[in-house]
């Protein structure tokens, strides 16, 4: 009795230490999400959505970048769902590669909480979730925690934008913008540690710079991502034969 009271105890504070770690290393990356929740709140308004229709798109998408496009051929006079979802799903092809990279940890999971993580999964929560794995190992409790927090951001920063939509023009000239992307830079950095990881980090680096510069839309992240993954698995199959 002693003993499960003990085990109890230990694992409702690792679930406690894991949401606070979330929570606080959640906090640098909210930053750059609240800018583009805002300029969605103002776009939504200016393609003649309702306020109440901007916000709805982020509770039922929330998908930054789907978010942007669908509201933009919206505002172009496409009327037809089907394209626009087709344009959205084509952008959102990097969610498959991310789920793929975490199916080993999830996949023990019960199915309704998978489903509840895949919803919510985003470039962020991945970035951080997989950055957890590498130090800590995977923790479902983190994973939720940085999710459903960067969904309650993302939805209250639209609504904010349908409120402010009126006196601000376009929030992301403030250049808070970047700390999207300055973020990214520091959860990638200390995993770079190693002649493979290096590697691959210049193969992403290469490909999606070349892949942006001659390819329409999106596609660049799924081109550098999927050649980084084949020369990882192929270093990784070296490495181990090697041994």
């Amino acid at each position: 009795m002693i003993m499960q009271l003990s085990n109890l105890l230990s694992s409702k504070n690792e679930l406690a230490e894991a949401a606070w770690a979330a929570l606080r290393q959640c906090a640098p990356v909210v930053i750059g999400v609240v800018p583009f929740g805002i300029t969605c709140g103002i776009m939504g308004l200016t393609a003649k959505l309702s306020g109440a229709e901007t916000v709805l798109m982020s509770v039922t998408v929330f998908a930054g970048a789907s978010q942007f496009i669908g509201i933009n051929m919206l505002s172009a006079g496409f009327a037809g769902g089907g394209i626009v979802i087709l344009t959205t799903l084509l952008v959102n092809l990097r969610h498959l590669i991310m789920g793929i990279s975490l199916a080993p940890y999830m996949i023990r999971l019960p199915l309704p909480l998978q489903a509840f993580l895949a919803f919510f999964l985003t470039d962020e929560a991945y970035a951080l979730t997989i950055s957890r794995i590498h130090k800590a190992g995977y923790s479902a409790i983190y994973q939720m925690t940085v999710s459903t927090t960067l969904y309650l951001v993302w939805v209250l920063a639209t609504a904010a934008g349908v409120v402010l939509g009126g006196y601000i023009s376009d929030p992301l000239t403030w250049g808070l913008d970047f700390a999207m992307p300055a973020t990214f830079l520091v959860l990638l950095m200390p995993l770079l540690t190693d002649r493979v990881s290096l590697i691959v980090f210049g193969v992403a680096a290469v490909v999606s710079v070349f892949a942006a510069l001659y390819l329409p839309g999106k596609w660049y992240i799924i081109i550098a991502c999927l050649a980084a993954s084949l020369i990882g698995g192929l270093l990784e199959g070296d490495s181990e034969h090697a041994k």
